[in-house]
């Protein structure tokens, strides 16, 4: 019979812990990235496709809701990223 206590051990349940909050993590990204698309379509702010890409691959929850707090005042979508302007990269 196989050895199973690994399945039961601190050590395993810290790694299931660990791989739960970054799906938490991912979550909240993904929200926030839809959130700022929400906000910006509702504006009928055109997003080019190459925003629309840096937007949903962003992971930095952070960063997201800067943009998301932008995304309620800009002119243009390329407006949120303030200092992050997708031309200056």
């Amino acid at each position: 019979m196989a050895d199973l206590s690994f399945y039961v051990s601190p050590l395993s349940e810290e790694i299931r812990e660990e791989g739960r909050a970054e799906g938490r993590a991912a979550g909240r990204a993904e929200g926030r990235a839809e959130n700022i698309l929400i906000v910006l379509g509702a504006r009928r702010i055109d997003v080019a496709r190459a925003t629309r890409e840096k937007i949903t691959t962003c992971r930095d929850p952070e960063r997201l809701r800067g943009w998301l707090l932008r995304s309620a005042v800009v002119a243009t979508a390329e407006e949120i990223f303030g200092e992050d302007a997708p031309s200056e990269q």
